[in-house]
């Protein structure tokens, strides 16, 4: 049996893990250059996009194979992609630099985030790593140095209590657009002092990632640098594989979800919960064609339930259906039944009132056999054409 706990600390809590961020001019104004230090190695997994394109950071990640580090620099505005040879170069400067100015930093790891085809400015971000006080514990400044077009921070942290002992685990992330399925432009580093082996911290993280960000979509857009870190120093002592796998889970599926929410512009954060699939693989195929299908989004911003854009998704899916086994649903109001149409004046406006709430789930029961899945979307409006008309200016 275990327990979980929030806790309101954030990397604070995990022991050994110090943060923070600074300003170090890559943005006009804000914080644009974070960290994340273990006083003690840890162990590292990760998870990257799928984008052929991957930028520098990722390549030098896998470039060095690296299973261990205790420092982590993360720098916003400047995504480092698409920059050759010259940007893996630029990182080995950078991270060079940073183990002179303190030498307890083993095998130091760099991400980025903002802006893809243009090389970092790199003086500007090593005269600033002397700002960095390894013993402060800041998370707050860490969320907001690694935001791009993130209207909030993003933050959580669990105690989970075992028998006889306790280990915390806690996780900060950025991303609001180019968010498809396959990770998208977002980051989530996750640390916790659970003393976790590294062949289950690579299962656990490979697992819960299919579920959470990878069941999440904004716009449809899969970016450069989607990155999902697990460090572990192992300081609690404490481990359980089943307790572990449900805190990770939780911190990763609220993480994911707050993506959502943050979407450029969006208002609404729509479930997709699909049943009756020939498979859950059928199932999460439906599942994402309706997260990301732009007539479904736009239907879900005019809060207009417009089943039968969803049931055109679905039978485009490629996915085995039929009409004869379909049921839609707005939360429980059926709209339509194994070839019945129930979409009366009625049903019409309480399917109206569903989607004019923050959060719903719109459900489809393809009456096939009994594949499952869920992904989340959002709304796309007016706000998200001009964020993004405008981004690099």
């Amino acid at each position: 049996m275990f327990k979980l706990i929030p806790t309101n600390e954030n990397i604070e809590s995990v022991k050994g893990f110090y943060c923070d961020g600074i300003n170090a001019g890559l943005k006009k104004d804000g914080l644009d250059l974070g960290f994340i230090y273990s006083d003690t190695i840890c162990d590292v997994s990760a998870v990257f996009t799928q984008n052929r394109f991957q930028a520098a950071p990722l390549k030098h990640f896998q470039k060095h194979n690296i299973t261990k580090s205790n420092f982590l620099l993360v720098n916003s505005k400047n995504a480092n992609a698409m920059t050759g040879k010259k940007g893996i170069d630029d990182i080995e400067e950078i991270l060079e630099f940073t183990k002179e100015q303190f030498p307890s930093i083993v095998n130091p790891i760099m991400s980025s985030t903002g802006v893809i085809g243009e090389y970092l400015p790199k003086e500007k971000i090593k005269s600033s790593i002397n700002k960095f006080n390894l013993n402060s514990k800041n998370s707050l400044n860490f969320a907001k140095s690694i935001m791009t077009t993130d209207s909030f921070e993003k933050m959580i942290s669990f105690k989970v209590i075992l028998q006889d002992k306790a280990f915390n685990i806690a996780a900060v992330a950025k991303g609001a657009g180019m968010i498809n399925p396959s990770l998208a432009t977002m980051l989530c580093f996750i640390v916790t002092d659970a003393a976790i082996p590294k062949k289950d911290m690579d299962e656990l993280l490979q697992k819960n990632v299919k579920t959470t960000f990878n069941a999440i979509s904004v716009d449809g857009d899969r970016s450069t640098n989607d990155t999902v870190m697990l460090f572990s120093n192992h300081l609690s002592g404490a481990y359980d594989k089943e307790a572990f796998d449900f805190a990770l889970n939780k911190v990763m599926h609220n993480l994911a979800l707050k993506i959502v929410k943050d979407a450029e512009g969006g208002k609404k954060l729509a479930g997709f919960e699909i049943t009756g699939a020939k498979n859950d693989n059928e199932a999460k195929k439906v599942a994402l064609a309706l997260a990301n299908s732009l007539l479904v989004k736009t239907a879900l911003f005019g809060e207009d339930p417009n089943w039968g854009r969803i049931a055109s998704t679905i039978g485009a899916s490629g996915v085995e259906c039929s009409e004869d086994r379909l049921k839609i649903s707005f939360e429980d109001i059926v709209v339509f039944n194994c070839g019945e149409i129930f979409f009366t004046k009625d049903i019409e406006l309480k399917a109206h009132n569903i989607m004019k709430k923050d959060e719903f789930t719109i459900r489809c029961d393809l009456g096939i056999a009994d594949g499952r899945f869920k992904a989340y979307g959002c709304d796309l409006g007016y706000e998200y054409v001009k964020i993004n008309a405008e981004y690099r200016t």
